[in-house]
């Protein structure tokens, strides 16, 4: 720091005026030069003018929950590795894996904008933990199921109506053609009016498309309906599908049974674009049953 005083008067007699200048040294490579302390004050408070807002400079997170309490798929590993670096390629947000269930508690949660269950069977969560859950749903954060997630808490029928169905058998596992009912939601629109794709493949009991908002559906004239265990005569089956809990979003996608499902880059988009909206990262209009 440099100061320096300067006197001047316009007559001998004539009273003093002094003038005090600071100024700052800041060094630029291998000169250094003098700046106006008043230059520097304007410079930060330019900063608290125009603040960087915290919620964007915080890192959306995911925790994904891959718990099995019943049937054990296979996949779950490969399911663990590669929802955490497609989050991070297709989202940009972070995702935490566990099959932990105590994860679930209202503490935990509050470190999470969106919840994704990869589940089976009744989950030791305690009522507690429910609670929070649920409550975590309402107040505006989001829910992802996959594939079986609607094969658990068959005795919650909170969750059921929360999730919009539950499993009921799987018919087929073959090569089926999907139709895209919404070609407009950021998860489906790249993948066209219909894809074709190998996988296990639900039915629901407790669904109706009345409740919800269909984003994917099996064409059923690319399956044989009379196979064992078809247990819808409406031919109405829905794979894919959204809508508002609350002041939350549920987002919850029948695919995901196969290894070669997850490494299939539709699916991945698919995937992480509807965790970004049950994050509420982006918007789309999603009309429930006739709307």
């Amino acid at each position: 720091m440099k100061e320096t005083f300067d006197a001047a008067s316009s007559n001998a007699g004539a009273p003093r005026r002094a003038t005090l200048r600071v100024f700052s040294l800041i060094p630029t490579g291998k000169f250094v030069f003098s700046a106006p302390r008043w230059l520097l004050l304007v410079a930060v408070l330019l900063l608290f003018a125009f603040p960087v807002s915290r919620a964007a400079q915080r890192t959306r997170k995911l925790l994904f929950l891959t718990h099995s309490a019943g049937f054990k798929h296979a996949v779950i590993p490969l399911a663990e590795k590669i929802m955490p670096e497609i989050g991070k390629k297709f989202g940009n947000f972070e995702t935490t894996v566990t099959q932990d269930c105590s994860s679930i508690s209202a503490e935990n949660l509050k470190n999470y904008n969106a919840v994704m269950f990869y589940t089976t069977g009744e989950l030791p969560i305690s009522e507690e933990g429910k609670k929070a859950f649920m409550d975590f749903i309402r107040n505006g954060k989001g829910f992802v199921g996959v594939h079986c997630a609607t094969d658990t808490f068959y005795k919650w029928p909170e969750y059921g109506q929360m999730i919009g169905g539950y499993f009921d058998q799987h018919p087929w596992h073959t090569d089926v053609v999907v139709r895209v009912e919404d070609k407009t939601f950021p998860a489906t629109a790249h993948l066209g009016a219909s894809f074709k794709i190998k996988d296990e493949i639900y039915q629901f009991k407790d669904w109706s498309r009345e409740k919800t908002h269909v984003l994917l559906s099996l064409d059923p004239g690319s399956v044989d309906l009379t196979v064992k265990n078809v247990h819808r005569t409406d031919k109405d089956f829905g794979l894919a599908w959204c809508h508002p809990y609350g002041k939350g979003r549920v987002f919850y996608s029948a695919l995901g049974h196969r290894d070669e499902v997850w490494q299939d880059e539709r699916f991945q988009k698919f995937l992480v674009n509807g965790t970004l909206w049950a994050m509420g990262a982006v918007k789309a209009r999603v009309a429930v049953g006739t709307e």
